[in-house]
């Protein structure tokens, strides 16, 4: 199941793609884990990969859509291959690639043909993008921006104002930036445009993080606005924002599953090889227990990002379930990496901390991803949308296959308004259930769900439950936990997933909703009936000792299974 470099071959792609991913991953082995080490600590910018990816046209063929250059597609499948790779040596080396993803979401949605071929060519010479919205005092606010575009009289603007933790913002050829206009008060008044960092008017402040990437503060004084730098205007610029972000935030998982295979094989393989008391390890059942249950939470992280692969792929004016999956895989899948890593460094200790191990540096920027395009509660708030839909007015859609075909994904830059979420519907939650009702912690945890299902008819929450977001919070986190499984369900089933692992991971979401259930009923907020509820639906998982013995197995193999070369 896990991304292993020494037999990595992607025979589900292309051959164009296969040979693209594999060199990527030759690059990162020949340069070697000193030289990964040695640059992490030192802060050293990336200039080497750059060169590389510019070399090889990586960039380029990865996110230049095929209306822009036939040769070339945008194909979330292989995005988010390459994804999990660079996760997998290094949040920097992911991050230049996320942020030029980012940049380039308005340019992709823009009918402004001029800066589409001006993107695709700066891509085509190994340059990056950026992604300039977020700024010092407003963070990603979308309504609120001190970017300011004043009118020259000649059709264009020139544009004053600060952006803040800004990725690439030090090298990209291309800035997407979001501000307003001076002469004209509401929506109407947001513009995108597009801007370069190696203009004089554009004046590079600081890199705020302390870090290898650069993610910069910057300022505009009177820089020039062209009219053919315009992308979008009103109402389709705050759109603009929002989809692209629709389009970035799905990284984040993938990311996500790469830190922690890489870190995976370093802890298992410590942990086997090591000694104490008179024994190894790996022979104390506590550790057994944490390493199995990392294994069974990576497994469950990558199941759902692939699942939802599919549904962004699929997605349509008519189908927009993506929708929820995105915040998904940006809140759960993250914050599962979390505990992930917290699993493993609970067995290795001190050797966590280590200056020459992985590890080290996946447990600081492990940390970053549920922080990154949104926080945990913004997300949970937005999956909250859609529970009503989701739980109990299911439609029927046609069943949608694993897509790994080499087409481009056109329409995620033309996903319209950014708006209607409360109306979108879903396919049954219950058929991926069914389908597993056999298996017996699915079964169990099936019980919790039809038991929130009851909660909410029978003592949803009060008008004033529902202003409470520290309360809301706690009924997202169990929605979220219904939506998670289903996906990981489904993917299972096109996978072929052993049985075992499925139970194991079904183990843990039962003990996941068990504890945000007596959250639940330690809130103050709570009615006496919902925190009966809560109490009553606190399950154990169903132990089976042969089952969690042969999962055991699977990643007592880890150990010795991929070491980087030095």
């Amino acid at each position: 199941m896990l991304f292993n470099p020494r037999s990595y071959d992607p025979v589900q792609f292309d051959e164009p793609t296969r040979r693209l991913l594999r060199a990527t991953v030759d690059w990162f082995e020949s340069r070697g884990k000193k030289a990964l080490i040695d640059t992490y600590i030192d802060r050293t910018w990336y200039a080497d990969f750059l060169e590389f990816a510019a070399k090889e046209g990586l960039f380029a063929e990865f996110l230049t859509p095929a209306s822009a250059d036939g040769s070339k597609r945008w194909d979330t499948a292989r995005n988010a291959e390459l994804n999990e790779i660079l996760g997998f040596y290094g949040l920097g080396y992911w991050y230049t690639w996320q942020v030029t993803i980012l940049g380039l979401g308005p340019v992709w949605q823009s009918e402004n043909e001029a800066v589409r071929a001006r993107a695709a060519k700066l891509l085509a010479e190994g340059h990056v993008m950026a992604f300039g919205l977020s700024e010092r005092t407003h963070g990603a606010d979308i309504y609120s921006t001190d970017m300011i575009l004043t009118p020259d009289g000649e059709g264009g603007f020139t544009a004053t104002g600060p952006k803040y933790y800004i990725g690439n913002g030090n090298v990209a050829g291309l800035v997407s930036v979001f501000g307003r206009r001076s002469d004209v008060e509401g929506p109407e008044g947001y513009v995108f445009f597009a801007a370069d960092s190696r203009h004089e008017a554009y004046h590079l402040v600081k890199n705020v993080v302390n870090a290898q990437m650069y993610v910069s503060e910057f300022r505009l004084e009177n820089y020039p606005v062209r009219a053919e730098d315009v992308l979008h205007t009103g109402q389709a610029a705050f759109d603009a924002a929002l989809n692209t972000v629709n389009v970035g935030k799905f990284n984040l998982c993938t990311a996500s599953v790469g830190i922690c295979e890489h870190a995976m094989y370093e802890a298992v393989t410590h942990a086997h090889n090591r000694v104490l008391y008179g024994r190894k390890v790996t022979d104390f059942p506590h550790v057994r227990r944490e390493l199995t249950d990392a294994y069974a939470r990576l497994v469950a992280m990558k199941l759902f990002s692939d699942r939802s692969v599919d549904y962004f792929r699929t997605a349509s004016p008519e189908d927009r379930r993506y929708l929820l999956f995105n915040p998904m895989t940006k809140m759960k899948v993250t914050t599962e990496g979390e505990k992930v890593i917290d699993l493993m460094w609970d067995v290795i200790a001190a050797k966590g901390f280590e200056a020459d191990t992985y590890f080290d540096k996946a447990a600081k920027d492990i940390r970053g991803l549920p922080k990154l395009e949104g926080t945990v509660h913004v997300n949970l708030a937005l999956i909250l949308k859609f529970m009503g839909n989701y739980l109990f007015a299911p439609a029927e859609y046609a069943p949608v296959p694993s897509r790994l075909d080499a087409a481009d994904d056109a329409f995620l830059f033309r996903q319209g308004p950014a708006r209607g979420l409360g109306a979108i519907r879903f396919h049954d939650w219950r058929t991926a259930y069914d389908a597993h009702a056999h298996i017996a912690n699915v079964a169990r945890f099936r019980e919790q769900a039809d038991g929130f299902c009851a909660l909410l008819l029978a003592h949803a929450p009060s008008k004033e439950q529902q202003a409470d977001l520290d309360f809301l919070l706690e009924i997202g986190q169990l929605f979220a936990l219904i939506v998670y499984g289903q996906l990981v369900l489904e993917q299972a089933e096109l996978t072929g997933l052993d049985p075992d692992v499925l139970d194991q991971i079904f183990d843990a979401l039962v003990r996941d909703f068990s504890a945000h259930a007596t959250e639940l009923h330690g809130k103050s907020s709570a009615t006496e009936e919902q925190a009966a509820w809560a109490l009553a639906h606190v399950r154990r998982p169903v132990a089976d000792a042969e089952r969690a013995a042969r999962v055991w197995a699977q990643v007592e193999a880890l150990s010795g299974a991929y070491e980087m070369q030095p």
